[in-house]
């Protein structure tokens, strides 16, 4: 976070290096496994790079492009480029891209691999329900992830699950289709690898899942303090948020469920009101009240109160 006069977080810093230490040990026994269940090397090695280098450099573009985001001018959005602008000036930060998404769903989000490749989205709904002040908070938030370059490590984190949930799909299909169509020649045998290339890639997939939900939920916290220290309105954040999460509710459960994929982005989760609650090990985010209380404890640093 150098050059950035968001407020530096030791605890997420130290929380992103176990993290990726954590998860390229996941990664090794992954690409190991795979190999010892009897998948070519040389394919699992492509594979996995493959998917690593698309991942990694396209994952502004992909994130855009899923949200039915696109990049906008200070001409086509004035108001959100002027917050945008005057945060950057007050965080000493270089200004990212700025993207809108035409959905009602009310959030934010921020993308991207490095600063240059950054990205903040706010959508349609996001602009009209917040005051300017709240609008500003939400966007400090999301600026706080590109500073901290959480932003990177969730990007990078979250290349594992989609390999590993990629092979256990393929591995499903695959295994169905040997298991119905062998001969008596072959037997079982690549059904049975395809079954334990769906164990390991499951094994590796949840271990990443885990690891990367608990990354997420420090990182909103540590994002909602950093926004707050540097608008010095605690206040105004609590309010959007509030504001975000009950108009939450009165979202189509259908708008909700398409944009689902990205809640480990998004500034508040977009969670769909049918089907079962997430539990805390897996949330995206820490509980709501969590959050207001910290802004809360703020605000009385502040000497502002509530």
């Amino acid at each position: 976070m150098a050059g950035s006069k968001f407020r530096p977080d030791r605890g997420l810093t130290t929380r992103m290096v176990t993290t990726m230490g954590l998860l390229a040990l996941v990664y090794a026994a992954f690409v190991v496994g795979l190999v010892l269940v009897g998948l070519n090397v040389w394919l699992v090695v492509l594979l996995v790079a493959g998917f690593a280098l698309f991942s990694y450099f396209a994952s502004d573009k992909i994130a855009m492009f899923s949200m039915g985001a696109r990049e906008v001018t200070p001409q086509q959005a004035p108001e959100l480029h002027a917050v945008v602008d005057r945060l950057c000036a007050m965080a000493d930060m270089a200004k990212p891209r700025v993207g809108v998404a035409d959905t009602d769903v009310p959030n934010a989000f921020a993308t991207g691999h490095n600063e240059k490749s950054a990205v903040i989205c706010v959508t349609t709904g996001l602009m009209r329900r917040l005051e300017g002040p709240e609008l500003e908070a939400v966007v400090a938030h999301e600026l706080s992830h590109i500073a901290h370059r959480d932003v990177m490590v969730m990007t990078v984190a979250g290349f594992l699950g989609i390999v590993a949930g990629f092979l256990t799909q393929a591995g499903l299909r695959f295994a169905m289709f040997a298991g119905a169509s062998r001969g008596n020649n072959n037997g079982p045998a690549p059904a049975v690898v395809a079954l334990l290339v769906v164990l390991v890639s499951a094994v590796a997939w949840a271990l990443s899942f885990l690891l990367t939900r608990a990354l997420s939920r420090y990182r909103e916290l540590s994002a909602d303090r950093a926004a707050a220290y540097l608008t010095g309105r605690p206040s105004v954040l609590g309010s959007a948020l509030t504001k975000i999460t009950g108009d939450m509710a009165r979202i189509p459960s259908r708008d909700l469920r398409q944009v689902e994929p990205f809640n480990a982005f998004f500034f508040t989760p977009a969670l769909s009101r049918e089907g079962f609650s997430f539990s805390r090990l897996v949330a995206t985010h820490p509980p709501v009240d969590q959050r207001l209380s910290q802004l809360s404890e703020i605000s009385r640093q502040l000497g502002q109160g509530r």
